[in-house]
């Protein structure tokens, strides 16, 4: 048979078969001829048409348009990427700091619009907290500072880890280690799970805090919920201030220095730190804090409004940072905050 009647002879055959219609083998046939459905929907959808219908009762698939950063903006089902960089938020969200004396009320401001002295309510009693601890009073409203409220210990704590690591963020070797939870606590009442058990337990390891670490065995407990006194103040507040050695005091060069006449009741470890203040001249804490007294009444609360005071400047006689000049910094890289 010749290459040309092959063809030929195919096309006939398939004639017939079709021809028989209702046949099995017709049927068969034409099944296999059919388009396969899948790709023709392929094709029908690579197509472009604008016009594709939907089954009835089907929903469309539409894929929503992605336009870089803001693909997720409006999901609250998906959370906004962290940022790396620490937070320079401002704000000035407390409604109360003119309660404070006027002297104080600046160093609140500049301090508050830095987000640096957050309040909160006192945490519930640890399971494993071995010693009762009288409490000062707990925060409900947080619009509210109480300025004149008596700090706690934890208060404290906390505001001066945070604000001495605002202050010095570029500078590592000036910054406070938090403490981490692996490690065993310094004291007995503050436990990882203690939210302030990371500047606690720093403050500790950093030496800043009387402890069995700095050779005091019998500080086995912070107290955390205890007022803040005026000792616990500066003896926690200069050594950040001079970076270095407390000098060795005496009553009588305290009374000399300062006029207190009840300096022999000022704790030794204490005493040292407040002639170190002395030193300090015009950007001595005592002076912001308390102006001018003689007494310095070592056992009395410290209102928050003082810490805050203590709080605002960092430093030596000759090199020091506030928290005025961080404002002014922080303003000027976001106009906007």
């Amino acid at each position: 048979m010749s290459a040309v009647s092959k063809p030929l002879l195919l096309v006939a055959c398939l004639a017939v078969l079709t021809g028989c219609e209702g046949s099995p083998l017709g049927e068969t046939l034409e099944q296999t001829l059919e388009p396969d459905p899948q790709l023709a929907a392929s094709t029908s959808s690579t197509a472009g048409s604008d016009e594709a219908a939907t089954e009835p009762g089907q929903a469309e698939f539409v894929v929503p348009a992605v336009s870089g950063d803001a693909a997720d903006d409006d999901d609250p089902s998906i959370p906004a990427a962290e940022d790396d960089a620490p937070s320079r938020s401002l704000r000035s969200d407390y409604d109360d700091l003119d309660d404070a004396p006027e002297e104080l009320q600046s160093y609140l401001r500049d301090l508050t619009q830095l987000n640096l002295l957050t309040v909160r309510s006192a945490p519930a009693p640890d399971a494993d907290t071995t010693a009762s601890t009288p409490q000062t009073g707990a925060v409900e409203d947080e619009s509210k500072f109480q300025p004149n409220q008596t700090a706690t210990r934890r208060e404290f704590a906390r505001w001066l880890f945070e604000v001495n690591n605002r202050f010095y963020a570029d500078e590592r070797d000036k910054k406070i280690r938090a403490g981490v939870g692996s490690t065993a606590p310094v004291f007995k009442d503050v436990s990882p799970s203690d939210p302030d058990f990371a500047a606690i337990q720093g403050l500790a390891e950093a030496g800043l805090l009387p402890s069995a670490l700095s050779g005091n065995s019998t500080a086995v407990n912070f107290r955390p919920d205890a007022p803040l006194t005026r000792s616990d103040l500066i003896l926690w507040k200069v050594p950040l201030d001079t970076r270095t050695t407390l000098p060795t005091a005496t009553v009588d060069a305290v009374e000399d220095a300062w006029g207190f006449q009840d300096a022999a009741k000022i704790p030794a470890l204490s005493l040292q730190a407040v002639l170190a203040d002395y030193q300090l001249g015009d950007f001595a804490n005592l002076r912001r804090a308390l102006g001018y007294t003689t007494l310095f009444q070592p056992e009395r609360g410290v209102t928050r409004a003082e810490a805050a005071s203590v709080l605002w400047r960092f430093g030596s006689v000759t090199e020091g940072i506030t928290a005025e000049e961080l404002l002014s910094a922080t303003s000027a890289e976001d106009p906007d905050a």
